[in-house]
């Protein structure tokens, strides 16, 4: 007999900034597993272009324009989402921005403000409303569910000139282990996931980099830029029923990196 669990069947799966990039390969593995598919993005174009490519694996999707640093926004999409899909099983908070400086001396307020607004105040709405949901289908007899907020290597190892970047994904990390420990009586898992080097839109100007290329890529130990969909596996099994017992963890997918 084959091994269910990480058949995802009947579960509605909530990516952040699921239009491309690691978003978007969490979201293919998934639909790939039977998971109905929601993605939130800023870009409505890139939104329906992912939805139809999502769709042609023979599920539901549903794209939604939110900018996840208006909490107004995100609130008012958990709602509608959960409205449209019938509920959320799992939530990926995704969605994020990777501005730095020269220097962190020359950092500005207004850079720190716009990462902070997106990758933390955006993460804390987005499963402050999915917690809601799923708090409350568990009062009515349905517990279960899966919070997974992405953060980054930056929140572990020393970001030179990516001190505001560096900040939120450090604060991911300790907002999903709050979240583990409060919420597991309502049968609601939360982890975090920190990509190493990988290849977006985000890391386009390093991909471009001799630099990156010469002494950086050789320190991964599988010689190679991670791509998105090194991230379905994973994304699959945080959303399946074979990580009932996996909560509050930081999961590296990083080629290696940390380690070498």
């Amino acid at each position: 007999m084959a091994y269910k669990p990480f058949d995802l069947t009947g579960k509605v799966a909530l990516v952040t900034g699921g239009n491309r990039g690691i978003g978007l390969g969490m979201a293919e593995a998934m639909a790939q597993s039977g998971a109905d598919i929601a993605i939130w993005g800023t870009n409505e174009e890139r939104n329906q272009e992912a939805a139809e490519k999502l769709k042609a694996h023979g599920v539901r999707t549903y794209a939604r324009k939110v900018n996840v640093a208006n909490e107004e926004e995100v609130v008012k999409g958990m709602t509608e989402t959960v409205k449209e899909m019938g509920r959320v099983d799992s939530i990926f908070a995704n969605a994020g921005i990777g501005y730095g400086a020269p220097s962190f001396t020359e950092m500005t307020t207004e850079t720190y403000r716009k990462v902070l607004a997106v990758n933390l105040d955006g993460v804390f709405w987005t499963l402050r409303e999915g917690t809601r949901h799923m708090v409350e289908r568990a009062k009515n007899g349905d517990p279960g569910g899966s919070l997974v907020g992405i953060a980054s290597l930056a929140a572990i190892e020393g970001a030179a000139r990516n001190q505001a970047y560096a900040a939120t994904k450090g604060g991911v990390i300790s907002m999903m282990k709050a979240t583990a420990v409060e919420f597991a009586r309502y049968g609601i898992r939360a982890n975090a996931i920190l990509p190493g080097w990988i290849a977006t839109d985000m890391t386009s100007s390093a991909q471009a980099t001799p630099a990156f290329a010469e002494k950086v890529i050789p320190r991964v130990p599988v010689r190679r830029w991670g791509e998105p969909e090194d991230f379905g596996g994973m994304a699959v099994y945080l959303a399946s029923d074979a990580s009932a017992y996996q909560t509050g963890t930081t999961l590296i997918i990083d080629g290696g990196y940390s380690i070498f």
